[in-house]
């Protein structure tokens, strides 16, 4: 046979062949297991994070923006470097957290704590909400511990109101909780007359923060414990870095929230008005405190005048005694009367069936005062015309949680009109431009008396006037626009409260619903 006819055997796969494929053949095994592990892995932490998350405050507002429609939007971003406001010693400030993260409990800040600080606000509630604000910058600014503030129960209101009984104690404490320590009271530690009797001072007016590092934390660290006594404009209103003035506005905007029987009362005091559409509130300065300690007696009788001038000289805390009214009045410097506020009404363009919420205490002169702008506007309300006599029995005897009620109302209003530049009426200016430039028309009282002594001497007809009153207030109802600064002159700038412009993101020509001047 020969060799070609011979079958030959297969011939066996070389070494290396055989070895190459099994190596493919192992690695795709493991490439396979890796992949199904990591899937696996990322499944399971994608369940967990559903279920928890570490969580952030609801909002931030050095990153509040600000939709068409002049609405809240979403926060878009965290807070940053820029966000840590110690200048003073080793700290640990840190966020943890997503940004789609319900809001709960924030990480605790740890810092070394250079003394305690207490306070004593004065005044009606916005001038001591300010304060309050302010009172945590500083005691944020120079790493101190703060003791839940004490409000005034001493002035003109004598409101025996505590802290507690006007703001949520608990959400002030821990929505700061990455900021600041604040404390209900001293601790034990301190004996009895530390505790009683602190170093107590008031602050310079419009200060600084350079002032309180270089002039107040020396004799934080002297005492361990310092008292201001007084707070209210304590902090100046330009010149400070941005970091503090948002702190300002997150305390304002943010920690500040009312007890939950008052937010609960405001609320329907809203959805009543809200169903009835649209609403202005009218915050009508014209009680007998305003008109006593201003001095603006125009239109009050003789015996009217005289009653307020025996009220001013009654008070020893209040300086100005000798007042000229009229004087006053042509500078501006006196609220609108009940009969002006008609006839500036009627020039805007509001009409007949406009429902007005008149956010203010007891009128002098009463109905009789009210009798002209009641014929104008017959749909007015006030709080005690929506609530029963039975939700409102736990506020009576105290002002400021009556004030706190209009507060809520006026902040949500479709319109806000303040008839004088009070505390109250600056501070919800500023809320309503922080919550979306809502509409606020903020009367040049200095104009008007002009245009209104001119109208009543025939000097103009009601459509000059009316034109004129639309002129005047064109561009004052509550558009983006900045501060006045006047160096040297704190009292005569604008008010940080009114226009927190730092806080309200870039500006933006809002669209705002045509009713107001046209109506």
């Amino acid at each position: 046979m020969t060799d070609e006819a011979r079958p030959r055997k297969p011939s066996p796969p070389s070494g290396r062949a055989f070895g190459g494929a099994a190596l493919r053949r192992a690695a795709m095994r493991t490439w396979v297991l890796r992949v199904g592990s990591s899937i696996l892995i990322w499944t399971a932490i994608m369940q967990l994070t559903s279920v928890w998350q570490p969580r952030l405050p609801k909002s931030w507002p050095a990153a509040a923006c600000f939709d068409n429609r002049g609405a809240v939007a979403a926060s878009s971003g965290v807070p940053n470097a820029t966000t840590n406001l110690s200048v003073l010693g080793d700290e640990e400030h840190a966020l943890s957290g997503s940004l789609s993260s319900p809001p709960a409990l924030l990480p605790r800040r740890i810092y070394k704590s250079n003394g305690y600080l207490k306070v004593s606000c004065n005044g009606g509630l916005n001038q001591m909400r300010a304060a309050i604000c302010d009172m945590v910058t500083i005691a944020r600014y120079l790493n101190l511990t703060l003791v839940i503030p004490e409000l005034d129960k001493t002035s003109f209101w004598a409101d025996p109101s505590d802290f507690g009984d006007i703001f949520n104690v608990n959400h002030f404490i821990n929505s700061l909780r990455n900021e600041v320590k604040i404390v209900k009271t001293l601790p034990s530690k301190f004996d009895k007359k530390m505790q009683t009797e602190p170093f107590s001072m008031p602050p310079v007016s419009w200060s600084s923060e350079k002032y309180y590092l270089k002039q107040i934390l020396p004799l934080i660290r002297k005492h361990k414990v310092i008292h201001f006594n007084r707070t209210d404009a304590r902090l100046a209103n330009n010149g400070l870095p941005v970091r503090l003035q948002k702190l300002r506005c997150r305390v304002n905007y943010e920690s500040l929230r009312f007890t939950p029987e008052i937010e609960s009362l405001g609320n329907k005091l809203i959805s009543i008005l809200h169903k009835s559409g649209f609403f202005v509130v009218l915050h009508l300065r014209y009680e007998m405190d305003m008109l006593s300690f201003s001095g603006c007696t125009h239109g009050c009788s003789d015996k009217e005048t005289e009653e307020l001038t025996r009220m001013r000289y009654a008070y020893p805390w209040w300086k100005e005694k000798e007042i000229i009214s009229e004087k006053k009045r042509l500078e501006g410097l006196c609220p609108l009367t009940p009969e002006e506020t008609t006839l500036v009404l009627r020039a805007l363009g509001f009409t007949r069936d406009t429902l007005m919420y008149i956010a203010s205490g007891e009128i002098y002169g009463g109905e009789k005062r009210m009798a002209a702008l009641r014929a104008s506007y017959p749909k007015i309300v006030r709080k005690e015309m929506l609530l029963s006599a039975e939700e409102l029995r736990p506020f009576h005897n105290h002002s400021t949680q009556m004030a706190a009620l209009d507060y809520l109302v006026s902040v949500a209003s479709d319109v806000f009109i303040p008839t004088y530049d009070g505390n109250m009426a600056k501070v919800v200016e500023g809320h309503r431009r922080y919550t979306g430039f809502r509409r606020t028309i903020v009367l040049d009282r200095r104009e008007l008396v002009e245009l209104l002594d001119r109208l009543q001497d025939g000097k103009l007809s009601w459509d000059q006037f009316s034109t004129a009153v639309k002129e005047v207030h064109k561009n004052r109802m509550g558009q983006p626009t900045l501060r006045t600064v006047i160096p040297g002159r704190p009292k005569e700038e604008d008010y940080f409260y009114a226009n927190p412009q730092e806080c309200t993101g870039p500006y933006r020509s809002l669209s705002v619903e045509s009713r107001g001047l046209d109506m």
